[in-house]
């Protein structure tokens, strides 16, 4: 078999740069671009007939680029249940700029849509892709391909959840493989045929141990509360067990742990992460054992965004979440609506967030997804 050198020697230095990229706020500041302000690299923006851009995620190929695939909505309406297909960008130096047209990753296969991605590189080098495929109310199930060539083709479809019919959330940028190599995904069930939609998801977590060819589901979350809960998202920590953190009523994102990888849950808990109803995002930052949090800081004491998805702000945890430092805001616009984050952390050492990003007077609030760009020295200084 022969071997083109010119991409031998680019997987070689992707290697080397995955390697090295560490964002540590406690190792020092880089001299580098300091004070560097989060730059806006990409928005995506309605149009005509692409009514809504959201939910998505990003994933570094082994030739140097960075491939980010969202929810790319058509017609007329941008609603939850409008259609939509799978679009990608691609950025070519490290997220600074971006691809100026779509390309249509996974067209529309469900009746409404497909929406809400996760990219993840498994620990057998192949990529993985999960999206919602929403065929109803009460039709709307995770489902993954597989790429093995660097997402230029994708295997057929898998079914994530078999054991259950019903309308599931998976948030994007939510799937995550433990260091064992089980994948883990949380998602919230609100509806099940023949019975009314409920605001409060009833909560689980699906594993697989073969790479997704088959998924099993833990048991339900437990919760005797009247709390509202959506949108659960997973963290691995350093002793093994994995916390739940979770989209909740009550001011607070609430807290689940799980001591046998996912298939048993502690009862619901407030953290300490203030919140509207609106989704947080943690996620490790590599080569470290501190998380990185995107989330709105809003505790409900200022009436003027009161319940309202701003600021943007972000966040480092040395301690697992049990306290957080170096918090600022990302995007303060009290108009905003900032939400549906996913976390890249790019070769260089910058970070990148895709995110809605749109008005709340206008109502765009879900329409518009910004890419925003965030130097390790603005968040560290």
């Amino acid at each position: 078999m022969q071997i083109n050198k010119k991409y031998f020697l680019r997987i070689v230095i992707y290697s080397i740069f995955a390697s090295l990229t560490v964002i540590s706020c406690s190792a020092g500041k880089s001299e580098s671009n300091v004070g560097s302000e989060p730059e806006t690299v990409l928005k995506l923006s309605p149009s005509n007939h692409n009514p809504r851009n959201s939910e998505g995620d990003f994933i570094t190929l082994k030739d140097g680029r960075i491939l980010f695939i969202y929810s790319h909505y058509y017609g007329e309406s941008g609603s939850d249940h409008a259609p939509a297909y799978l679009a990608g960008r691609y950025s070519e130096d490290g997220g600074k700029s971006w691809s100026a047209s779509d390309e249509t990753v996974i067209p529309n296969e469900g009746d409404m849509n497909v929406m809400s991605v996760s990219l993840l590189r498994l620990k057998n080098d192949k990529i993985a892709l999960f999206y919602l495929r929403k065929n109803s109310t009460e039709d709307c199930i995770p489902y993954m391909r597989i790429s093995t060539d660097e997402a230029e083709s994708w295997s057929d479809p898998v079914k994530c959840i078999t054991d259950k019919q019903g309308y599931f959330v998976l948030n994007n940028d939510r799937v995550i493989q433990l260091e064992d190599g089980r994948l883990l995904m949380a998602v919230a069930l609100h509806k099940v045929p023949g019975v009314e939609w409920s605001a409060k998801g009833d909560l689980y977590c699906y594993y697989s141990d073969d790479n997704g060819i088959t998924w099993r589901s833990g048991d339900k979350v437990p919760d005797t509360t009247e709390i509202i809960t959506q949108e659960p998202g997973l963290i691995e920590m350093k002793d093994g067990r994995i916390m739940m953190f979770i989209r909740a009523g009550g001011g607070f994102q609430q807290l689940s742990f799980s001591s046998d990888r996912g298939v048993t849950w502690s009862h619901i808990e407030p953290g300490n992460i203030p919140s509207p109803v609106s989704p947080a995002t943690i996620e490790k930052i590599p080569g470290t054992d501190d998380w990185l949090m995107v989330w709105n800081n809003n505790d409900g004491t200022d009436e003027k965004i009161r319940g309202n998805r701003t600021p943007l702000t972000i966040a480092i945890s040395e301690d697992e979440g049990r306290s957080w430092k170096f918090i600022k805001n990302i995007h303060d616009d009290p108009d905003g609506w900032y939400c549906y984050t996913a976390i890249h952390f790019a070769d260089d050492g910058d970070i990148l967030l895709s995110h809605c990003a749109g008005s709340r007077s206008s109502g765009t609030g879900l329409a518009v997804t910004d890419i925003t760009q965030i130097n390790k020295s603005w968040l560290c200084r």
